[in-house]
């Protein structure tokens, strides 16, 4: 599949049109337009307003004798206009308008409004000034673009033709903003971290690699921000959080990127019971905000996002949905043999490589969240998936950690952190085994956050959410690349 090419002979003709444009004396690409209004708050205004200065892209043209109208398109949406002959002159309506201007161009209108016969909102132009040449025309519009790889490679056309895919994308930058908001009202501070360091740190996931020429060091790309952002907290800020790019060179499917948002925060003096009430005010006060509702419509269901939302164990999840007691098979190779006893197998995965906590996590994800609806909180990690959380202090083989599933999709990991630095290490150590082991996404020895550590950390929770998921979630996509503007695609002269 390639993406979408114009015809040859199309594209000569338009180009043609600039050197008659320059002839004509128009600027084919002039450099401002004065405007009053967006299109939709022009389309709002009352009949017989005057002096009013649009632009947009032109979508659609009827052009007649001595009367045409157009549609243009902007973010806000579209309006019609109205060029006649007797307003804008009848050389430049003959010579420029008519001849020259096409479908996909830029036009700025200085005119009033009025409404058609039909109803239509319309903006009768008395001034056409021609704002940019589009050499290749847009798709045809009654089709649009519905290949999807081409909504990937070339997201502009799905957003010229799509006006669903618009609205998506302005929700997206809705919710950060709002989230980013609600989190300054409580007292959170933005704070920026590296995104090439020297270990992979912060997760349990594969890196990517590259080599840092004028330090001559290999470097790997962000993971998360964790460690760097409780830095922040050691030294002596309360209430951090970052927007974060993070990097894993991981497998890809619909709910997993190797490129894409999260969204975590620290805060002093709370741990993860904290967080969670905090987390449904967050959440439900950014779903009222942008939304105006906490009952949404998911997968055709209603799932409702009001009041507190219930908590359920690891051990209780894969006890009721595979019959095996963690809290009995406390070593992977026990849990292997249990599995191979109630025929459980992982596809795609070599459960021979796991250490204890990532076969848990397998096998919850093999048999219970599939069945997940939400909003649920997920408690009592093992705490061999939980490097970096706290040890419960009634039980020490479980953390004080939760995830947010919704419909099957984590979208929220928080913990009461591990402010121990010796435990810390102890676990780091252990990770740096099963790593020369072969479990690839277990976390590396950090010596440099050990060293921080060491300076004293208060309590805290942290908190870490895809923004691409949440927003995925919300327009009911079926994969994280319809919700990212510029997705990573495989290069169209790459091999086979």
């Amino acid at each position: 599949m390639t993406p979408v090419e114009s015809g040859g002979d199309q594209r000569a003709v338009r180009i043609g049109k600039i050197e008659r444009l320059r002839n004509a004396g128009v600027n084919p690409w002039p450099q401002r337009f004065e405007r009053t209004h967006r299109l939709a708050d022009a389309r709002a205004l009352p009949e017989g307003t005057e002096s009013v200065r649009i632009c947009g892209r032109i979508v659609s043209m009827r052009v007649m004798g001595k009367l045409s109208f157009a549609t243009l398109q902007d973010e806000s949406g579209r309006c019609q206009i109205w060029v006649q002959v007797d307003r804008v002159g009848e050389e430049y309506y003959k010579q420029v308008w008519k001849k020259l201007f096409d479908i996909g161009d830029f036009v700025g209108v200085a005119g009033s409004t009025t409404v058609t016969k039909t109803g239509e909102p319309t903006v009768a132009a008395d001034e056409v000034t021609f704002l940019g040449k589009a050499v290749r025309p847009l798709p045809e519009k009654w089709h649009g673009v519905t290949d999807q790889e081409i909504c990937y490679r070339q997201r502009y056309l799905d957003m010229i033709m799509n006006r669903e895919a618009v609205d998506r994308f302005l929700l997206r930058s809705r919710i950060v903003r709002t989230i980013r908001g609600y989190l300054e009202e409580h007292g959170f501070v933005e704070v920026d971290t590296p995104v090439l360091q020297t270990k992979a740190s912060g997760a349990t996931a594969r890196p990517f690699t590259s080599h840092h020429n004028a330090l001559d060091m290999e470097v790997t790309l962000r993971i998360a921000p964790e460690t760097w952002l409780k830095r922040c907290i050691v030294a002596g800020m309360d209430r951090v959080f970052e927007f974060a790019r993070c990097f894993r060179n991981e497998g890809m499917d619909p709910s997993h990127l190797q490129d894409f948002t999260m969204l975590e925060y620290y805060a002093s003096w709370w741990n993860y019971e904290d967080n969670m009430t905090f987390t449904e005010q967050l959440l439900q006060h950014t779903l009222q905000e942008c939304l105006g509702t906490l009952e949404i419509e998911l997968g055709g269901e209603k799932v409702d996002f009001s009041g507190s939302w219930p908590r359920r164990s690891f051990r209780d999840l894969i006890l009721d949905d595979a019959g095996i007691d963690i809290r009995e098979d406390r070593t992977a190779d026990a849990l292997r043999a249990r599995m191979q006893e109630k025929n459980i197998h992982l596809d795609e995965v070599d459960v021979k490589t796991l250490g204890y906590g990532n076969l848990v996590d397998q096998l919850y994800k093999k048999v219970s969240r599939p069945k997940l609806t939400g909003p649920m909180f997920l408690v009592d990690h093992p705490i061999d998936l939980s490097p970096l959380a706290r040890r419960n202090d009634d039980d020490e083989h479980i953390t004080d950690r939760f995830q947010l599933v919704i419909r099957g999709w984590e979208i929220v990991n928080a913990y009461s952190e591990l402010v121990d630095p010796i435990d810390q290490r102890e676990r780091l150590e252990k990770q740096a085994d099963l790593k020369a082991g072969g479990d690839d996404e277990a976390m590396a020895l950090d010596e440099e956050y050990l060293l921080a550590m060491e300076h004293g950390m208060p309590p805290m929770s942290g908190w870490g959410m895809g923004i691409d998921r949440l927003v995925c979630l919300l327009t009911e996509q079926e994969n994280l690349r319809d919700v990212v503007l510029f997705p990573l695609m495989k290069t169209l002269d790459a091999d086979e």
